[in-house]
Parts: C-alpha cells; structure tokens; sequence
C-alpha cells in the first residue's frame, strides 16, 4: 500500500521533476535548433539555385529589355548603347562588370545592396550584346523569413511540450522510486529501534555487573563488555544516519591512533581463536574531523578481514604521509587474485581458494570504501613479498 510522501520525498519529485523536463527541453533545443539550420541552408540553397536559374533564363531570351521577369530587370549594352529596364534600381547597372564581361572576361553573379534592399545581379555576354539582369531579393527574403518564424514557433511548441512531457514523465518515474526509497527509510528506523532497545537494555546490565564487580579480576573484562555495547550503539546510529540521506552527520575530531588501539584491543579475543597475532605499536596523535563510529566501522571491518586471511600475523601501521593520515593493514595471508583485485571494494567480491571454492569478502571491504569516500579519502589493495596482502586507508588531517 503506498503512502502520502513526506515534505523530503515531495522535495525529491519536484527536483526530479524540473531536472527531467529540463533536460528534455535541452534535448528538444538542440534538435529544434539543428533542423532549423538545416531547413534554412536547405532552403537558401534552393533560393539561390531558382535566382540563377531566373537570371540565365531571362538574359537567353533577352531581346530587348521591355518584357523582363517578375522582379527582374535587364541592361543591354551592345555597341557603346546602354538600355535598361524602366524601374531599375539606383547604383544599378553595375558599369564596371559590364566593361569586364565586354573586354573578355567571365560571366559573373554578385549580390548588391541598394539602400537596404539586395538584388542579385548576372553578367555574361549575349549575342553581340553584354546583359545584366538585376533580381529583386525580397521575396524571397519574406519567405525565409516567414520559414523562420514558423520554425521558431513550433521550436517553441515543442519546448513547451517536451517540458511538460519531461515532468509527466519524470513524476510518474521517480514515484515509486520515492516510495520505495521512504520505505527502505521506514525499515531502517524500525529496525533501529528496535535494536536500540536490546542494546539499550544490554548497556545497562552491563554497567550493573560492573558496579557489582568492582575491584576483582573481571573488572576489566566486564570494563571492555560496556565499551562494547556503547560502540555498538554508536556502530548503529551511524548506520541510520548513513542510510537516511536527508541526515548530516556532524563532524567531530578524531584522534586515529587511539581509536585503532581500541579496535585493536577489542578484536584480540577473535585473533587468538584464529592464532593470528595483532601488530600495532601506537605513535604520535593523529587528529582528523570525521565521524568516529563510521571510521571505527571501518577499521572493524579491515580487522575482521586481515585476521580471516592472515596466517599467523596481521601487523597495522599508522603514520603520517604529507596531509593525509596512512593506515596500513599487512597479514601473511596467501595474498589476493590478481583477477580480483580491481573488484575487490564491490560488494561481496570472491576469487578462488586453493581448494577450489571461492573466498567471498562479503559487505565488509565495500563498506569501508564508502565510509572512506564520506571522508574524502582512498582505500587501495596489493600484494607483498613474500606472501601476504596490504589494505591501505589514507584520510586527509584536517583541523588540529
């Protein structure tokens, strides 16, 4: 059943909704715009065969100049006599072509402009006469220009339609879409809360059994049961902040090398059931502005996943690099397929086992390459020698 859409999700309609008919308008335009070219070269190009045609036709039967063409006007000059059509246009007969075209020369189109009207203009000898037969230009003006307007006005109709199709278009869409997307959104808030109440729950036993421990040689274990739990929470309000994009997550300072010590710490119990030994020698402080329970996420996850493939030993090395801060995780593990490597940060990525099945990496490595986009970092995987893989975050330092 679908549901009214929220003022986001109607925000989100009305965006797809103008960016849609605007690019079908831009998409019409340009087509609009290139038929119009070449509908008005198309036409030209006939105007301007249909006047030389009409100039050469009228000198062939010029025999005098009292019955020239509709438009048209004719100059003999046969003999040192010059004879011309009644009307012909001031700066009319272009003298020097006719002298030109007498003493030998080629015949000859121009066009001339006379007090703001062009007339087309033909020269050629004739007999033992040199003619010139002028055109009247403005008809065939009128009619490109009303060619002009017509195209004008249907480019404009179809704009306006293409827009308003576009938008049609773009609603009936990105509506499911929306709805679609508001209950994914829906899903993730339920669930939310729904696990926010166990941990809630958890949280809170946990800091009881504390109290209640207090000074014996559990402390410390129960100690690392709370930080658990409340990075567990925090583990899942990044994730419904990360997964509703109308959210911003606030930014706060993050100080790197003791968040990868407490990661590190935590994911001791689940190396030595693997036998797999963890590395990490803290250094200087490395502060960044980021989100701490999206790079503890990530740092979880690269953990998790060096101490799945790693042989014996897993070694994580922090450091500065310039402006960035650079996070090594190095395991002597078998290494990483070739093939796999380009893919390997897309979701649930496999290559091959030595025993002819195919090791997945799951969400895991995906999820890290988003949280490390969300910074404006990169994350990057090879091979070393002699045997083993590296998985490298590098994060700018901003702020302190």
């Amino acid at each position: 059943m679908s549901r009214q859409p929220g003022p986001a999700e109607a925000r989100l309609v009305r965006r797809t909704m103008v960016r849609v008919a605007l690019q079908s308008a831009l998409a019409v335009a340009v087509t609009v715009v290139l038929l119009i070219v070449v509908a008005v070269l198309a036409v030209l190009r006939s105007q301007h065969d249909d006047e030389d045609s009409l100039l050469a036709a009228a000198i062939a039967r010029a025999d005098d100049v009292s019955d020239p063409p509709a438009g048209a006007w004719l100059v003999i000059s046969s003999d040192g006599k010059l004879q011309a059509s009644p009307g012909l246009p001031r700066a009319l007969p272009d003298r020097q072509e006719l002298a030109r075209v007498a003493a030998g020369g080629a015949a000859a189109t121009g066009d001339y402009e006379v007090h703001g009207y062009e007339y087309r203009v033909r020269t050629e000898v004739h007999g033992n006469a040199v003619v010139q037969a002028a055109l009247d230009l403005r008809t065939a003006h009128h009619e490109r220009d009303r060619l002009l307007q017509a195209l004008s006005f249907a480019g404009l109709a179809g704009l306006l339609l293409a827009a308003l199709t576009g938008a049609w278009m773009g609603r009936r869409s990105v509506t499911p879409l929306v709805e679609s997307l508001a209950l994914q959104r829906r899903f993730v808030a339920d669930a939310g809360h729904e696990l926010r109440t166990p941990l809630t729950l958890l949280s809170t036993r946990a800091q009881l059994l504390r109290r209640k421990l207090r000074e014996t040689e559990h402390e410390s274990a129960v100690d690392g049961l709370v930080d658990d739990a409340g990075q567990l929470a925090a583990i899942l309000d990044d994730l419904l902040l990360a997964a509703d994009p109308r959210e911003e997550i606030p930014r706060v300072p993050v100080e790197l090398n003791a968040l990868v010590g407490h990661a590190v710490a935590a994911a001791e119990p689940a190396a030595s059931q693997q036998e797999v030994r963890l590395l990490f020698e803290p250094g200087a402080e490395i502060w960044l502005q980021g989100y701490e329970a999206g790079l503890r996420r990530a740092v979880n996850a690269l953990l998790d996943n060096g101490i799945r493939h790693a042989s014996g030993e897993l070694r994580i090395d922090l450091a500065r690099a310039g402006r960035s801060a650079r996070l090594d995780f190095t395991d002597d593990g078998p290494g990483i397929d070739e093939a796999v490597l380009p893919n390997l940060f897309t979701r649930f990525a496999s290559e091959p086992s030595p025993q002819g099945e195919r090791r997945r990496y799951g969400l895991g490595l995906s999820l890290v390459s988003e949280i490390v986009a969300r910074h404006a970092g990169t994350v990057s995987a090879r091979n070393v020698a002699p045997t083993g893989a590296r998985i490298t975050i590098a994060l700018p330092i901003q702020g302190r």
